[in-house]
């Protein structure tokens, strides 16, 4: 009972931290895109000259007339409510803008984080088996020139290679079907992907490391459990917390390193909207695609550290550490 009292004491401080967290989030965003010395009336005139009266109109609508605090209250009772505001430039509701660029922007994102599973986990294990060949020393140099470069740099040397390599694949632009879908999306997220890649297969590498030579897995070793056994039914299922910690924030900031890679691939997602909405000083999509990326990264590691949490208590007291 006290152990349970504890789990969920330490979930509520996560639950309690993730609301606080977001509220800061909301004031840094709004105030901060204030600080610009751009009039949003300019902005959705778009350059066209008007009367005092049009424009004391245009203030009015978009409740650019109130005092800052209440603009802010406006905002956030809107988006608790699911309305994101109104878009200066198009004077349409903001997440019609949004909507249809998530058809691209979370596709990739699951992609990436597919690829990033199904490559780093046999990586870092197979290092870790292999501790100190040659196969090591080989990947362990690709782990490290994949984690210090960045996903647009990749992206760059990806198009410049397949362009000359395999001119017919198309890895640029719209799609309307599954298949197009797959085409777009394969290289842009492996490309994102890459990085995170590397930095999983270290975590795995070195906590099976630490596992594949603890007394555990010696004594499992000496009563005949096959190597097999010992490395996939024990010493990688002892990795599983620490690599999904790792992952969850990770993952978390795909929307952020996204942004970068579709507009090198010419994808219509959040990330070539949100570039257009900041040349534009367009506040309220700026606003609303920054709120949706902070708000899916803090849920995720939030959730991630509450089923910890639930599959081992110590978490919840403090005495372990996953990092």
């Amino acid at each position: 009972m006290k152990r349970r009292r504890q789990t969920l004491r330490y979930i509520a401080s996560r639950l309690f931290g993730f609301a606080l967290t977001l509220f800061a989030v909301s004031l840094l965003i709004f105030f901060l895109e204030r600080l610009s010395n751009v009039d949003p009336i300019a902005v959705i005139l778009g350059g066209k000259r008007a009367n005092e009266a049009t424009i004391s109109a245009l203030r009015e609508k978009f409740g650019l007339d109130l005092p800052v605090w209440r603009q802010y209250l406006n905002w956030i009772g809107g988006l608790l409510h699911g309305d994101f505001g109104t878009d200066f430039r198009y004077q349409q509701p903001v997440w019609s803008l949004i909507a249809p660029r998530l058809g691209v922007t979370l596709p990739l994102i699951v992609a990436a984080s597919a690829i990033t599973i199904a490559i780093s986990v046999p990586i870092g294990v197979l290092c870790a088996v292999k501790q100190g060949s040659a196969v090591d020393t080989a990947l362990s140099a690709f782990c490290l020139a994949a984690v210090s470069c960045p996903g647009f740099f990749v992206s760059m040397l990806a198009i410049a290679a397949i362009s000359r390599l395999a001119p017919s694949v198309r890895f640029t632009g719209t799609f309307n079907d599954f298949s197009g879908m797959v085409e777009r999306l394969a290289l842009p997220a492996l490309c994102i992907a890459l990085g995170m890649i590397a930095l999983g297969a270290r975590v795995i590498r070195s906590k099976m490391i630490t596992e594949l030579d603890s007394d555990y897995v010696l004594f499992a070793r000496a009563s005949g459990v096959s190597e097999r056994k010992v490395i996939f039914g024990k010493a990688l299922r002892s990795c599983v917390i620490p690599y999904s910690s790792v992952m969850s924030i990770q993952i978390g900031s795909l929307l952020v390193g996204a942004v970068a890679v579709e507009e090198v691939f010419s994808l219509q997602g959040l990330g070539s909207l949100l570039i257009d909405s900041i040349q534009g000083s367009n506040y309220p999509v700026t606003q609303a695609i920054t709120m949706i990326t902070v708000f899916f990264f803090l849920l995720l590691t939030t959730l991630v550290d509450i089923i910890i949490a639930a599959i081992d208590p110590r978490v919840g007291k403090g005495e372990a550490s996953y990092d």
